[in-house]
């Protein structure tokens, strides 16, 4: 017989409030479309009923950054884009997180070789948590990309949320 049996009330259930409000967060992300080039048709595709992505809570799209905590930017970023992706990175709350879809934003793709305008990867305007390959990456690349940015949620606690922003104000 353990110490602890018939301490509590039955129906109680005792957990950390880093895991619940974790829990939270990760099951009911709200992204926001920030659809630039090719790879957003592959972004919209997510949304259709064949991959379905009301199933992770992430169904709800917004096109508003201060109803999202989510910023799936998909497609080349341009030097003249970056500014406004810039800003509508400031006005969402916190915590916000964002998705680097395909290889244009992630590193510039191949217009940035011959290019002068591209940036070299959306890190640079932004700061990014889950980098989605491809060109165009795969519909089950962004979900597997959003259940990666789920567990980096689920792990997170109070110390880790600081952190992250002294690193956005180091980029600011």
């Amino acid at each position: 017989m353990s110490w602890i049996e018939n301490r509590f009330e039955e129906g109680l259930i005792v957990t950390s409030l880093d895991w619940a409000i974790n829990w939270g967060r990760s099951s009911s992300i709200w992204p926001m479309t920030f659809g630039l080039a090719c790879c957003a048709i592959e972004m919209m595709a997510v949304g259709a009923s064949r991959f379905d992505i009301d199933r992770f809570g992430a169904g709800a799209f917004r096109a508003s950054p201060r109803q999202s905590d989510l910023m799936i930017v998909a497609g080349t970023v341009t030097y003249k884009m970056a500014s406004r992706l810039k800003r509508l990175y400031n006005q969402m709350a916190e915590p916000k997180y964002v998705m680097a879809m395909g290889a244009c934003t992630v590193g510039g793709g191949p217009y940035f070789k011959h290019g002068y305008h591209v940036v070299k990867g959306v890190d640079l305007v932004v700061p990014v948590d889950v980098y989605i390959p491809g060109c165009p990456p795969r519909p089950e690349a962004l979900l597997e990309g959003l259940m990666r940015l789920q567990d980096k949620i689920r792990s997170q606690t109070r110390k880790k949320s600081l952190m992250t922003k002294a690193k956005e104000a180091v980029l600011n």
